[in-house]
């Protein structure tokens, strides 16, 4: 799923509010970005320029609930479900040892 984050919306918001519309699930119910990466970490990263400047040629991609998560320019998000699952379901969140690349 391809996202465009609006102006003013956070990217760890658009992060998991895209997750949980990709996975079926309420957002509430995910395990908090917080286990996976640091969302103020993330905002500031993709964040526009100083002077408003929407950042170019930045990208981010990381693993959160079963799904590659990728930023582009801090103005798009794009979710992709892992495939080739190797955890059991039940499993609050694959490691980069459980998940084939």
């Amino acid at each position: 799923m391809e996202y465009e984050i609006e102006g003013g919306e956070s990217i760890s918001m658009a992060v998991v509010r895209t997750v949980s519309a990709v996975e079926g699930r309420k957002p509430c119910s995910l395990r908090t970005l917080t286990d996976v990466l640091d969302p103020d970490a993330l905002d500031v990263l993709c964040a526009p320029q100083y002077g408003g400047a929407a950042r170019t040629g930045g990208r981010v991609s990381f693993v959160y609930s079963g799904c590659r998560v990728t930023v582009d320019n801090g103005e798009y998000l794009t979710v992709q479900p892992l495939e080739d699952r190797l955890y059991d379901e039940s499993d609050p969140e694959p490691t980069d040892r459980q998940v084939s690349r």
